[in-house]
């Protein structure tokens, strides 16, 4: 599958620390991240990274950073405020992690981090606690795919604390992937 490159728009880039068991290749992976902040309002210049890694490694950074216990999906660590962003429905519009506002230049403006723990989408995709549901049986792939878009709208604004956070998050999901796919079908 060839992916375009585009000279302008917000870029991700792919970092795979944990190899195998998943079908998708970085191409893939970045075309849907960028797809993603692209439709979610992120600056043009703006860059996020997505690393792929084990459960040992997504349970350390949950323990350290969220202060939980065990492995989790996906973790997604935002360096720009909700307020940069659209206003998105059921999502507070105040400053959540009180950083000061990046200086915006012509330079690359990191977006944050988005780290994706390939056991669990393995895991949960196959035993069918996977999707938007938690109870979904697919593809790896197809639970891939979704974690990396659900972490990088967290990147840009999005989230799901409230109900109507949650059903706006998880159509815009929805939307995204199934753009993703027909853009899959025709070779973009």
């Amino acid at each position: 599958m060839l992916f375009r490159s585009r000279s302008s728009g917000p870029r991700a880039r792919v970092v795979r620390r944990r190899r195998g068991g998943i079908s998708v290749t970085s191409a893939e992976l970045r075309a849907l991240v960028e797809r993603t902040l692209r439709v979610s309002g992120a600056p043009k210049h703006g860059e996020a990274v997505v690393t792929l890694v084990d459960d040992q490694e997504i349970a350390l950074l949950n323990e350290t950073q969220m202060q939980k216990h065990g492995a989790t999906d996906v973790l997604s660590f935002p360096l720009l405020e909700p307020t940069w962003y659209p206003v998105r429905p059921g999502t507070a519009r105040r400053a959540a992690h009180k950083v000061a506002a990046p200086i915006v230049t012509s330079e690359t403006l990191p977006l944050g981090d988005v780290v994706i723990s390939v056991d669990r989408a393995i895991a949960q995709a196959r035993d069918g606690s996977g999707g938007t549901d938690g109870a979904t049986r697919h593809a790896p792939a197809d639970e891939l795919r979704l974690l990396a878009v659900h972490g990088a709208l967290h990147l840009c604004g999005w989230d799901h604390r409230t109900r109507a956070g949650r059903t706006a998050m998880w159509a815009e999901q929805a939307r995204i992937l199934r753009a993703h796919a027909r853009a899959m079908r025709v070779g973009r």
